[in-house]
């Protein structure tokens, strides 16, 4: 199977505009040659190795995010928890300045909403300006690092230095590919640690199951990325014929994948609709498989780990403290609001 999408995007952003650009130049969407030098040079970052170094530092933002709320007794899930922690992270891992980061996720939002099925032609604004944003504010900060010595200590030296069978990244595959690192690393672990805990607090059980057996986190972090996979849909573009079901697809075929939908399937999950933190086995394909499987599946895993560890240990009687607000989108599943409250 094919991921280019260029001919899907060409009539759908528009040949040239910043989202056809990003989108057409970022790691997910390209075959080899291109997702092999991206991915090559990004491994080092991921490794086992580089991740458990990473730990203090993703410990430290956790106790950070939860200190500042403690004594309130309430914060948004989303919005001061959820999604300030993966952004730490990725921003630290690219060296970007503390105090540059507060837009980025209407960036990534923005971005990634124009990824929808459907996506009008305010959506489609609100990403090309996102984009050309997002993109400007890269080109000075790949500038200023240019300058210095080769320094792999993070992402961002590694792909502007690193060579891959002597090839090094464009200009714009670099910043296109800083973009998708910051928007997926953001994406799926904010959705991760909100829909686990949103199924948590819809299954009480499981959440004093939790409490009480803490050794359950482990499996319980699979469930929730299982149950409400952050990431419900995918396409790919048939390379070949396929016979699958009875059925023949002809080469070029465009399918839609519901990873959600598998993710619920009653004949590999038993009670497929309810969660189950000690689920085992837990086959799911919510960071995909082959290839393309998600380059930051374990650090999405750690940072969910740590986040939702902490967070239920710490505060008792977690409850709604208000009415969630879904995100509103197809492809990627989630919250935009999501107020709690806990016991002081």
């Amino acid at each position: 199977m094919r991921s280019d999408k260029k001919t899907e995007f060409g009539p759908k952003f528009g040949v040239g505009t910043p989202l056809y650009k990003h989108h057409t130049t970022s790691l997910v969407f390209n075959d080899p040659p291109l997702h092999t030098r991206v991915r090559k040079l990004l491994a080092a970052a991921f490794t086992p190795r580089a991740l458990a170094a990473l730990q203090p530092r993703i410990e430290a933002v956790v106790d950070g995010l939860l200190a500042e709320h403690a004594e309130r007794g309430r914060m948004d899930l989303v919005e001061d928890f959820a999604f300030r922690l993966p952004v730490e992270v990725i921003c630290d891992m690219l060296g970007v300045p503390p105090g540059d980061r507060a837009p980025f996720r209407r960036y990534s939002l923005a971005i990634l909403g124009a990824l929808e099925p459907v996506a009008g032609p305010q959506r489609q604004q609100s990403g090309n300006a996102a984009v050309a944003e997002f993109s400007a504010y890269l080109d000075a900060l790949v500038a200023e690092r240019r300058r210095r010595p080769a320094d792999d200590r993070d992402i961002l030296g590694t792909l502007i230095h690193g060579e891959i069978d002597g090839e090094r990244l464009s200009h714009d595959e670099l910043v296109q590919n800083c973009i998708f690192l910051l928007n997926a690393g953001h994406e799926t672990t904010t959705n991760l640690i909100g829909n686990t805990v949103d199924a948590l607090l819809r299954f009480p059980d499981e959440l004093a199951r939790l409490r009480e057996d803490p050794g359950l986190l482990k499996s319980c972090i699979e469930e929730g990325l299982r149950y409400e996979s952050s990431n419900q849909l995918g396409n790919r573009r048939l390379a070949e014929d396929l016979e699958i079901g009875g059925e023949l697809l002809a080469a070029g075929t465009y399918l839609h994948i519901g990873i959600g939908a598998a993710n619920r399937d009653p004949d590999q999950f038993p009670e497929p609709d309810r969660f189950d933190a000690a689920r085992e086995p837990n086959r799911h394909f919510a960071f995909g498989s082959g290839v393309h499987m998600c380059l930051g599946a374990v650090l999405a895993r750690l940072e969910g780990t740590i986040a939702i560890g902490r967070l239920v240990e710490r505060f008792d009687g977690l409850a709604h403290d208000g009415a969630p607000e879904r995100g509103g989108r197809a492809r990627f599943r989630g919250f935009n609001r999501y107020p709690i409250a806990w016991r002081r």
